[in-house]
């Protein structure tokens, strides 16, 4: 027997409002966008049919009802307060200091960071799981009522998902269209004839200020939550509980938040944050920056302005327009495949900007980029270029889709994606791309530091079978003749080369712990563990479980550095470099003596920023002094620094010492200071 045409509705509603929260909220679609209209276009058909089956909050009400007179302004419950920003470091640490000074703790504060999503700010109200109202932030107090568009935005759930929803609940966050529509409204816009939207930001504002809303639902606005404003009937304690709950109800929230504990701790979430900026599908124009816990929230309470418990770290975002000439694939160091895109040459933000990594194959798909095309390239912060979207209206039809290979382009290995990763990596360990990388960054400074032993010079070592692993560079004492016979390479740079290869079998532990090139393993995790064990036979040693709980070190990495060390391929490494000679560190003593000896090193507990040309020492030269004897090097100036080691021509450092009252040493003073160190 056919279902009822009640029944059917039901299932349709049912089958719709799943499939939005699998698309909006889960990021998980099962079906694509001509199924999902199938299904909306049929449930159209049946309530059109059936008007007694009627339901306010059915999803065909998001596609928009009758247009309004005007819009009428609201008072919001609770204020909509701006944020202060921050544009350094030094000024993340001096809210930090604000924060602890006004809970009048010496503890760290746990502090979630979100990305700040460069939308409008909007105010969604819903009443015993209904939305009975969307609010945009006005002047702050009092905001125009949108509720007739705020319906018709991808995310936003007329009913709340569960079984309980509150009382009251006002979810604050933003609208914004995201990349991949804007450039395809911009596209429908060319082929209109009609001009072409600026910017997705203003294009959002003036879809929430329209008085149609099947027009705003044109535009495609979609809402991502960050906050929670007045309500009644629920009790979360912390920002990662409400972002939870929101998940529970069906409403998206920003993506990625974590909490740290500390502002170090969550500066370098930030930085992890900014490294993963191309891979979004939305404008960003900083991060903001929150106290986790809401009961310090209440006791940090608000200045006239702003809240006291968050801050925004903004940067300036600077951007052209450029055409991809071709498409490269780079196999990395760790055998990953790159798409990178080679650009018309464009100047940005200073330097002229000819390529910029496509990041991996999902990239590639999401932005949908074809060889010919026109795109949109951002340098935010001034930090490496990326691809914001494609300009498909400025498109000829001579554009070329690039097929990502099957196999590795280097050496023809079979490739496979990381299992629950996006990264497309070769599966030959013995690939020469990833033999070239590898030996290019064992060599490189923040690694092993051999002078002059650059790529070009790897290249033509690794093409001639000189070298086939990280100790036959230790090997090339005995090949002087041959490195004569190659090219740019006399008597002076051989000599050099091998000079410079004998003094990096003595570079300290972290170094050769960087320059294994095992996968999370950076040169502040190498650092941390070659302070905690001492010894790379020891940290080799480990398990997983006891290398999580050195500080610094969470599960992935300790894992990843588990399979490695216990690896054929890991342990050949270790053993072929332990055979040429390398020093490997010698075990910690954790005894008091030992304590003692380090508390009474000359920077001990000192915090020390270095800036200006130096004369008697290269920076990280400088830097690894400092940690040597003790201290903390530092890249910022904040009242907790203990004083300023400032060469020639230092600049705002300097500058913001001077403010602070920071004390100042010459590089002389400096050497005084610590005394004469063995060369």
């Amino acid at each position: 027997m056919p279902p009822s045409a009640q029944q059917e509705i039901s299932d349709l509603r049912e089958q719709i409002n799943r499939h939005n929260r699998l698309y909006y909220v889960e990021a998980k679609p099962e079906i694509g966008d001509l199924e999902f209209d199938r299904l909306l276009k049929r449930l159209e058909e049946l309530e059109a049919a059936h008007p007694e089956f009627d339901d306010p909050d059915s999803p065909t009400r998001k596609v928009g009802g009758a247009p309004i007179e005007g819009f009428r302004t609201v008072p919001h419950r609770l204020p909509m307060l701006s944020i202060d920003n921050m544009y350094d470091e030094e000024e993340l640490d001096e809210f930090d200091a604000r924060v602890r000074k006004v809970l009048g703790t010496a503890e760290e504060v746990e502090y979630a960071v979100e990305y700040k999503i460069d939308g409008v700010a909007l105010s969604l109200i819903y009443e015993h799981g209904r939305l009975v109202q969307a609010l945009t932030r006005g002047d702050g107090r009092q905001g125009d009522d949108i509720t007739h568009n705020a319906r018709t935005i991808g995310g936003v759930p007329l009913k709340l998902a569960g079984p309980h929803p509150p009382a009251v609940l006002e979810v604050r966050g933003e609208a914004y269209i995201a990349n991949t529509d804007f450039a395809h409204l911009r596209a429908d816009q060319e082929r209109r004839g009609v001009e072409l939207y600026a910017n997705s930001r203003n294009t959002t504002a003036g879809a929430l200020k329209l008085l149609d809303p099947k027009l705003c639902a044109a535009r495609k606005v979609r809402f991502l939550a960050h906050g929670l404003g007045y309500s009644e009937g629920v009790d979360y304690q912390t920002h990662l509980e409400f972002l939870a709950g929101l998940n529970i109800f069906g409403i998206p929230a920003t993506p990625a938040v974590e909490a740290r504990t500390g502002m170090a701790a969550t500066r370098e979430l930030c930085h992890k944050r900014m490294e993963e900026l191309p891979g979004l599908d939305f404008e960003v124009d900083g991060l903001v920056i929150k106290v986790n816990n809401y009961a310090l929230r209440e006791r940090l309470g608000n200045t006239s302005k702003a809240p006291r418990w968050v801050c925004a770290y903004k940067w300036e975002k600077y951007e052209a327009t450029t055409q991809v000439l071709s498409i490269d694939i780079q196999v990395g160091k760790t055998g990953t495949l790159t798409p990178v895109a080679n650009l018309k040459g464009v100047l940005i933000a200073g330097t002229t900007v000819t390529r910029a990594s496509l990041h991996n194959k999902d990239e590639l798909e999401r932005l949908g980029i074809r060889v010919g095309d026109w795109v949109v390239v951002e340098k935010a912060g001034k930090i490496i270029p990326h691809v914001v979207r494609v300009e498909e209206h400025l498109r000829t039809g001579e554009e070329k889709e690039f097929p990502f290979p099957e196999s590795c382009p280097e050496c023809g290995a079979p490739v496979a994606r990381d299992e629950g990763g996006v990264y497309i990596r070769c599966q030959n360990p013995n690939c020469p791309a990833q033999l070239k990388e590898g030996i290019r960054f064992f060599a490189s400074r923040q690694a092993m530091d051999i002078e002059g032993l650059g790529i070009k010079l790897v290249e033509q070592l690794v093409d001639k079978g000189f070298l086939s692993n990280f100790g036959d560079i230790y090997r090339l004492s005995a090949r002087r003749e041959d490195l004569l016979q190659l090219e740019r390479m006399g008597e002076k740079s051989v000599d050099n080369l091998l000079a410079g290869i004998e003094a990096s079998k003595t570079r300290p532990l972290f170094r050769l712990l960087t320059a294994l090139n095992i996968r999370h393993i950076g040169i502040t995790t190498a650092r941390a563990l070659a302070d905690y064990f001492g010894s790379l036979d020891l940290i080799a040693a480990q398990s997983a479980e006891q290398l999580a709980t050195v500080d610094e070190i969470g599960p992935v990495i300790a894992k990843s550095l588990e399979t490695f060390f216990q690896s054929d391929f890991g342990r050949r490494i270790v053993d072929d470099l332990r055979s040429v000679g390398l020093d490997f560190g010698q075990p910690i003593d954790r005894s008091a003596e030992t304590a003692a000896d380090e508390a009474a090193l000359p920077l001990s507990g000192k915090t020390i920023v270095v800036t200006g040309t130096l004369v008697h020492f290269k920076r990280d030269e400088i830097k690894e002094l400092i940690h040597r004897l003790g201290g903390k090097a530092s890249g910022s100036v904040s009242k907790k620094t203990t004083f300023v080691v400032a060469g020639e021509e230092a600049g705002s450092k300097l500058d913001k010492a001077r403010e602070l009252g920071v004390q100042i040493l010459t590089e002389a003073e400096f050497v005084e200071l610590v005394g004469p160190q063995p060369s």
